[in-house]
């Protein structure tokens, strides 16, 4: 297989009406004729907002568009049978199947409980009253459209550890629901922002919970008998205790493949905090790359201001290359997303070399960057804005490149604060790449080459730069980039 390459096909935003799942199966063949190795697929499974759920308001994980649960049959991305045809298309083409796993809550429960509950500082999850009183909270899940189809389990009050919202008294907030487990505690092995961050939102899975623990598990089995899967996205990991994803992920690897590719989403730019967690689940999965996106989010509204010799300081990628996924953007980052931090359009670009091109990491493309997408939204001032997201000049041409020329041992050149560049060496089978980016005027840079390129051709295979330029006696080549871009230089032969 070629250098691994994902996308995240959707975005918050992906257009209403059920055809989301047609439109993978259209452009599987498409992805894998430039490169794309793996599909990220949106949560399958119904949500709480049924036709119009992104799918992290997760009700019914069996649900993959086939009940009339939720006001609908179809999902927001298209009914079962699409689903399956998409996958189907995905693997024709040769492409690896990543499916997205929402495990932290559930929400939209069926119907009402008698619970008993104690309120909890929201800003400080660790300080739980000591007294519980007795309301009525929405954890009862029954999927009555389902009736038992492919699985029995009934989710009730046991299930879960927290909620936040009280049917009687009508009360919102953050309730530690009073049950057997933990001794009235939140569970441990999550992160400690806010004390202790198990709840989120919604029902909150209580994993300590034998039989709760054991239907997770039935369901990845499940999964793999009803869709191609070669890999899994874990939603909110942060929320999760460690030891449940350790084991889930190893069960996983043992009843449906042992090379399945798993990445995490913690959400947090501290590499204490996330070698902590790799330490808890033994290595056993990737971690998207926050602090590289942060650094991209910081270095495109910067500008030339932003010395871009550090930015990898701080990052993944640059601690734990085989476990980081670095991303440019994905749909929590996006504007007008709960954790909108977007990179700057002029420098996508730049980002992108940076992810595809070098040697370490896995990198995922962001289904706008590729596609463009345009939408509207309330933004956190309660106006009303439309957002447009022009497609990345020059992505597909980086994707490719990606799997024709990084290739090879990597020579980095960080010698400047506005341009910089490495070189990819290629190997006896594989041609190699100089690239140059930089965040200021247009920049010149050397580069040795070695004598196996003396007096060789080379051209900008991105095009921004449009002459051919050529190698010393001694194979240096005095390679260029315009002001604020991107060039990937190649030899004219391989071209």
């Amino acid at each position: 297989m070629p250098p691994r390459t994902l996308i995240q096909f959707f975005h918050w935003y992906t257009q209403d009406g059920g055809r989301h799942w047609d439109e993978v199966a259209d452009k599987s063949a498409s992805l894998a004729g430039i490169g794309i190795t793996d599909v990220w697929l949106p949560p399958a499974g119904k949500g709480a907002a049924g036709g119009y759920s992104v799918g992290y308001d997760a009700y019914d994980l069996f649900d993959l568009g086939e009940f009339d649960q939720k006001g609908t049959v179809a999902t927001k991305y298209g009914d079962r049978a699409a689903l399956e045809r998409a996958c189907a298309a995905l693997r024709d083409a040769g492409l690896r199947v990543i499916h997205d796993v929402v495990f932290n809550h559930k929400m939209g429960g069926d119907q009402t409980e008698q619970v008993r509950v104690r309120r909890v500082n929201a800003d400080n999850r660790t300080e739980i009253e000591d007294e519980a009183f007795e309301a009525r909270a929405y954890t009862r899940f029954t999927f009555p459209g389902r009736n038992g189809a492919h699985s029995k389990f009934i989710w009730d009050a046991r299930c879960f550890s927290g909620v936040d919202h009280l049917d009687e008294p009508n009360e919102n907030g953050v309730f530690k629901l009073v049950n057997d487990y933990g001794d009235g505690e939140w569970n441990a092995e999550v992160d400690e922002e806010l004390g202790n961050f198990d709840y989120l939102m919604g029902s909150d899975i209580e994993f300590r919970n034998n039989a709760v623990y054991e239907e997770l598990k039935y369901w990845g089995r499940w999964l793999a008998e009803q869709l191609p899967v070669d890999g899994f996205r874990l939603d909110a990991a942060k929320h999760i205790p460690a030891w449940f994803f350790r084991d889930w992920v190893g069960h996983m690897r043992e009843s449906v493949a042992d090379d399945l590719f798993v990445v995490a989403e913690y959400w947090h730019p501290d590499m204490t905090a996330l070698q902590t967690y790799l330490d808890r689940v033994d290595h056993q999965l990737a971690l998207f790359d926050v602090a590289l996106h942060h650094r991209f989010h910081e270095a495109s509204c910067a500008g030339d201001a932003f010395d871009m010799r550090t930015i990898f300081d701080g990052s993944l990628v640059a601690v734990s290359p085989d476990r980081a996924v670095t991303i440019v953007a994905n749909h929590d980052t996006q504007a007008l997303q709960a954790m909108e931090a977007p990179v700057e359009t002029w420098f996508r670009p730049l980002a992108y070399a940076l992810i595809l091109l070098r040697d370490a990491g896995v990198p995922c493309v962001f289904y706008p960057d590729l596609y463009g997408a345009r939408y509207k939204d309330t933004g956190g001032d309660g106006e009303t804005h439309e957002v447009e997201m022009p497609p990345i000049d020059g992505l597909e041409k980086l994707i490719e490149a990606r799997q024709r020329f990084a290739h090879g041992p990597q020579t980095d050149l960080f010698d400047d604060p506005h341009a910089i560049g490495f070189i990819r060496h290629g190997t006896g089978d594989a041609p190699g790449c100089v690239v140059l980016l930089t965040n200021a005027g247009d920049a010149t840079k050397v580069f040795d080459l070695g004598p196996d390129h003396a007096g060789a051709g080379f051209r900008d295979y991105l095009g921004h730069c449009e002459e051919e330029i050529w190698s010393d006696d001694e194979g240096r080549l005095t390679a260029r980039v315009n002001g604020g871009s991107v060039s990937v230089w190649v030899r004219s032969d391989a071209f």
